[in-house]
């Protein structure tokens, strides 16, 4: 197997997810109960936070849905939305904190870079807008470090789905056999086996658990920082090569 592209998931992957979504969490359900406190944290529950643990499921609609799907479990809840209205309200949110307040796994440029300089492709696939999956990444210099950028709404459909996965390979003329999906939920394991990727990794720095990941990746680890371990175990043949595809 060779792999030759690297589609990454951006929450909970490249970006912290409790330090930079939690807090964001909170707001965007205080905003979509009108101030209703005790409303917003039983929404925040809704969506998959566990108030005793502090942290949200692997997998709940607040880890792995797109803020379209937020929007739905949340309404059956609440009178006066409207699902557009909703899903725009959470797209402004989250677009504004994450350009805010996003908090990385790691400094993300040099890891990013030195993949570049393996001859990788690099793309983000997400079920935040795209709009604020730039935001978000923004801070941090890499954009243009990646060959695609989809969320939600890029017209890809959204994870679990496999559509983002072939926009990729479009985007980069891999083959999905070529294309190794890392992320930390459920979801985008599925999305890779149902894409083909030639490989799925999951990582334990969002809400997925090492026992849940195990049972559907190729191969868990703790985080993206042992990627380039992995890829010297997968094929070592690349540690020697320099420069980008043509």
């Amino acid at each position: 197997m060779t792999i030759r592209g690297i589609l990454f998931d951006k929450d909970g992957t490249l970006l912290d997810y409790a330090a930079t979504w939690l807090p964001a969490n909170r707001v965007a359900a205080l905003a979509a109960a009108r101030g209703d406190a005790e409303l917003s944290r039983h929404l925040l529950v809704v969506g998959g936070y566990d108030p005793a643990e502090g942290r949200v499921a692997g997998n709940a609609v607040l880890a792995a849905g797109s803020n379209r799907e937020i929007a739905a479990s949340w309404m059956e809840h609440l009178e006066g939305w409207r699902h557009d209205e909703l899903t725009h309200l959470l797209d402004t949110i989250f677009e504004e904190h994450g350009g805010a307040q996003s908090v990385p796994v790691t400094e993300l440029w040099p890891l990013l870079a030195r993949l570049r300089g393996r001859a990788l492709r690099l793309g983000v696939a997400t079920n935040d807008s795209r709009r604020g999956a730039e935001a978000s990444l923004r801070p941090f210099d890499v954009l243009p470090l990646l060959d695609f950028l989809a969320g939600y709404d890029s017209g890809h459909g959204f994870k679990p789905e496999p559509g983002m996965v072939h926009a990729f390979c479009v985007a980069t003329g891999l083959a999905a056999a070529e294309v190794m999906v890392v992320g930390d939920n459920l979801h985008d394991m599925e999305m890779g086996r149902r894409a083909g990727a030639g490989s799925v990794v999951g990582v334990l720095t969002g809400n997925g658990r090492r026992d849940e990941l195990a049972a559907h990746a190729d191969h868990v680890i703790d985080s993206i920082l042992d990627l380039e371990i992995l890829l010297e175990t997968l094929s070592p043949a690349r540690s020697a090569d320099r420069g980008l595809p043509g």
